[in-house]
């Protein structure tokens, strides 16, 4: 069975760290680009960052960057998104996707989505 399963969200303080997992079965993982989205209620669903498959280079997007690391580990057909300094405003569901474009990721098109975890900062 192909699928995605993100798993590590969870409820933190503003300014705590969670990391996200994205991990692959019934495919190679590595076949693919990986992207994270998130959904706030009442928002539509935005791009958070990306990896490559081929050489590993990453895009962030300016709400995440300097305080959102992704990373994959191909022999556990993983991808991981650790989020520090984390803010309210990042209160969303997130999901990974397989894309197999840059194209892609930017137009939300993926060959696998995941189910969604929920992340809550709150104090």
């Amino acid at each position: 069975q192909v699928q995605l399963v993100e798993s590590g969200g969870g409820l933190v303080q503003p300014g705590g760290s969670l990391r996200l997992s994205c991990a692959a079965s019934g495919f190679t993982l590595d076949d693919y680009a990986i992207g994270w989205f998130r959904q706030a209620p009442g928002k539509e669903r935005e791009g958070v960052s990306c990896i490559s498959s081929s050489d590993g280079s990453t895009y962030y997007a300016d709400s995440v960057k300097g305080r959102f690391t992704i990373s994959r580990d191909n022999a556990k057909n993983t991808v991981y998104l650790q989020m520090n300094s984390l803010k309210p405003e990042d209160t969303a569901v997130y999901y990974c996707a397989a894309v197999r474009s840059w194209s892609d990721y930017v137009s939300m098109y993926g060959d696998y989505w995941g189910q969604g975890t929920q992340v809550t900062v709150s104090s």
